[in-house]
């Protein structure tokens, strides 16, 4: 079973426990242009940008993972992030035309990656438990990155004009 998150905006931010907080600016708030568009960046210290393809994904892992260790990241939180982000590229690269952008921030209290697509979107839903290992049960990627991170949002366009997932882990 999937449970819908919550949008009048179609944009979400999951919380851990799984509920919403819909609407409310945690990350794509009121003002936020659709992603592939000129955005206002979140506050907070750009650490990583980077174009990325299923070619040159393993790489990016990589730069993500040093990256978040030398931000301050360590130990099982570290692994769980860059799992997190890796699951949430892999579905732009595989669902949303083979290619994606990522970008990530340092700020005050959390470590923050955003990734944005220009595929064809999709309705956010996180499935409650985990999904079947079949190809036919979508949503294990999100599922996966909403279970170890500490915020998760996950923001559609209306016609089609692509993505943009935000997931955050908080620093020690």
């Amino acid at each position: 079973m999937l449970v819908p998150i919550e949008s009048h905006r179609e944009e979400a931010a999951v919380m851990p426990g799984g509920e919403t907080d819909s609407g409310t600016g945690t990350i794509g708030g009121p003002g936020r242009e659709a992603p592939g568009r000129a955005t206002t960046a979140s506050p907070g210290t750009v650490l990583l940008q980077r174009h990325f393809t299923g070619e040159n994904l393993p790489q990016v892992r990589a730069q993500v993972e040093d990256t978040a260790a030398a931000a301050g990241l360590g130990g099982v939180r570290l692994g769980e992030f860059t799992l997190a982000v890796s699951e949430i590229a892999t579905n732009a690269v595989e669902h949303a035309g083979g290619q994606g952008r990522l970008e990530l921030r340092r700020l005050p209290h959390e470590l923050e990656c955003r990734i944005t697509d220009s595929g064809p979107g999709f309705t956010p839903a996180i499935p409650e438990l985990l999904p079947g290992l079949t190809g036919t049960c979508p949503g294990r990627g999100l599922w996966l990155a909403h279970l170890v991170t500490d915020r998760l949002t996950v923001r559609t366009a209306r016609r089609g004009a692509g993505a943009e997932v935000t997931l955050a882990m908080r620093l020690a």
